[in-house]
């Protein structure tokens, strides 16, 4: 028996920003160990799914630019259903807001969903962080957004600490491209020996012993994006958007790129920003999250 196109509920996969981005090392098995800074935003792809009894997992409508198989909603049904053993499988549609290419995590952030969705749904209820180990196997982003909490991330991302950070509104801008994260990643000149730091140099020590969310403009100081740098030289338009959006005061780049952000005041001054961004470039305003919607 197969099952009607999902309807109903809609789970959320919200996206993500990188604070910081500090490349750390390289390992034997090609994987980078790095050191980074979590916040979700209020942005949001939504999944909706139906239970099938025949097995079958399938995507109601392919991502633009995406191989439904190589879709990571697709791949977390896959994997959770090969590690559980279910004889269960689902219609999957995603309902996408997050802009592709651009670091925000859009599609690990489906990934997880799936995983945390379809494990209640096929009645496996697995915690989370048996699901975050599965997440792994999909991407190094995935367990943040299975943990389902702001965190400070070591490791290739998957040693989380959560942490308590302020929630300002941020600008965020994508330039027009997409920055695949292999070529950033393989690239000979990226930045790979940056000297390890900590929690509490980086959040502030008074952040770290009163629990008080640690401000974004102090963290941004102390850190930056070994990324950067070699993202601005390879792609105009990240660097032309950065150099405009600076004008606000701290931006950055999140992730590998493309997308760009800077933390401000309030909504109405992200707005007012908002209104000035030149076309061609795409933006919107978003509040950062230390708790994800989707739960923890």
């Amino acid at each position: 028996m197969g099952a009607a196109p999902a309807r109903g509920r809609r789970w959320p996969a919200p996206a993500k920003i990188n604070l910081f981005l500090h490349i750390i090392g390289r390992r034997e098995d090609g994987y980078h160990e790095l050191q980074t800074l979590f916040q979700f935003l209020d942005l949001c792809d939504e999944l909706e799914f139906a239970v099938r009894e025949d097995g079958r997992i399938r995507m109601l409508e392919a991502t633009p630019g995406v191989d439904p198989e190589r879709d990571l909603s697709w791949r977390a049904a896959k994997c959770l259903q090969a590690a559980s053993g279910t004889r269960l499988g689902a219609d999957i549609q995603v309902h996408k807001r997050i802009p592709m290419g651009a670091g925000l995590g859009g599609g690990s952030s489906d990934g997880a969903t799936t995983l945390v969705a379809l494990s209640r749904l096929w009645g496996l209820d697995l915690p989370r962080p048996a699901l975050a180990e599965l997440g792994l196997e999909l991407g190094a982003d995935v367990p943040v957004f299975v943990i389902g909490r702001a965190a400070w991330a070591e490791g290739v991302g998957e040693v989380l600490t959560p942490v308590e950070l302020a929630v300002p509104w941020y600008l965020v801008i994508v330039p027009g491209c997409e920055v695949p994260t292999g070529e950033v990643f393989a690239a000979a000149t990226l930045t790979r020996n940056t000297a390890p730091t900590t929690i509490t140099d980086c959040l502030g020590e008074a952040a770290s012993i009163t629990h008080r969310g640690a401000e974004i403009d102090s963290i941004l100081e102390r850190t930056r994006n070994d990324c950067e740098a070699l993202v601005r030289g390879r792609y105009p338009a990240v660097d032309e958007a950065l150099r405009w959006l600076s004008q606000t005061g701290v931006a950055r780049m999140t992730g590998t790129g493309a997308g760009l952000f800077a933390p401000l005041g309030c909504e109405r001054d992200a707005r007012a920003w908002l209104e000035r961004v030149p076309l061609p470039w795409r933006g919107f305003v978003a509040r950062g999250l230390n708790e994800s919607p989707l739960g923890s």
